[in-house]
């Protein structure tokens, strides 16, 4: 099933972090903060200005981005947990 959001919405793939610290030390599952780093599934066409022109987002598909902690709607799609949220509650853009 795939999931196309609408307006200025995201949908995101949250991606692991690291399971042990640098000196080796194994993080346990109950000690983990859940990660704020995560890849682009899907984007929304994007949202309209006052002039009803629309403004295209600045994240597309396969961007890995860093958001708010608190950001974003959780769904079970296809046994998959994904992230949906406003463009707005992106921070930045990940670049290698």
């Amino acid at each position: 099933m795939r999931l196309l959001p609408l307006h200025e919405r995201v949908v995101l793939r949250r991606i692991d972090v690291e399971e042990t610290t640098k000196a080796g030390i194994i993080i346990p599952d109950t000690a983990k903060e859940k990660p704020q780093e995560a890849e682009v599934l899907a984007v929304g066409p994007g949202i309209r200005n006052e002039k009803g022109d629309l403004r295209e987002l600045g994240v597309k598909v396969g961007d890995r981005v860093i958001f708010g902690k608190w950001s974003g709607s959780e769904v079970v799609l296809d046994g998959e947990e994904v992230l949906i949220m406003k463009e707005s509650d992106i921070i930045g853009i990940l670049v290698a």
